[in-house]
Formats: C-alpha cells, structure tokens, sequence
C-alpha cells in the first residue's frame, strides 16, 4: 500500500511558477510509474505528466510541454512537478499517482494509488 502526499500548491498570478511535490510511504516510489494529473470543476481527470520508474522516459500533454517539468527523486521517495509561465487554464487540483505498469502509461484508470490532491489557481 502506497500513502502519496502532495505539497506546494496555492494561488499565483499568470506567468508565475509553482513547484509541486508528492512524498510516498509505505512502498519505495522506484517500483512504479509515476503521474501527475490535473482534473478543473465540471472536467474530467486529465493527465498533466508521467516518468517511468528510473526518468528515463517521459510523457507530457500537448499543453504544458516547454513549461512543467516532471522529475522523480526514488532515493528520497519524492515526485516533483515544477510548473512555470503559469495560465489560468492551468488552475485545477492536482494530483499525484502511482501504477504499477510495467511500462509508461498515461490512463487514469492504471494507476493504482491517488493523493488527496492540491489545489492550483492561476489568476489572470
């Protein structure tokens, strides 16, 4: 069983930066793959990034390529989402997943463990 706990959320004007974390315990993070995802009132779940178990592959949707980076630091068990040129469009609650796929996957519904999420609001 994996705890996520995601941390560094608030409220920034656009353009600004955020930067995001997920602390996990009860299981070592380098066991799966990791996501971030993003879901705004009266939307669906959508995924912002994934990492595979060791970074060496990537995913980002179309939107925030060039300005949110994901990056995963296993021997302190932490998943980072660094978010800059921030846009209203980007304001949602954010949160943080585990799966156990084998491979990079971008599907909510593979993932197996959720933090509460953290809520991003970028004002114009």
């Amino acid at each position: 069983q994996v705890q996520l706990i995601e941390s560094g959320g608030g409220s920034v004007q656009a353009g600004n930066s955020l930067r995001l974390s997920c602390a996990a315990s009860g299981d070592t993070l380098s066991s799966y793959v990791m996501g971030w995802f993003r879901q705004a009132p009266g939307k669906e779940r959508e995924v912002v990034a994934s990492i595979s178990w060791n970074g060496g592959r990537i995913y980002y949707r179309d939107s925030v390529k060039g300005r949110f980076t994901i990056s995963r630091d296993n021997a302190k068990n932490t998943v980072f989402l660094q978010m800059n040129s921030l846009r209203p469009e980007d304001t949602a609650v954010y949160y943080c997943a585990a799966s156990g796929s084998q491979a990079l996957t971008t599907a909510p519904n593979t993932y197996n463990y959720w933090g509460q999420g953290t809520q991003v609001t970028v004002s114009s």
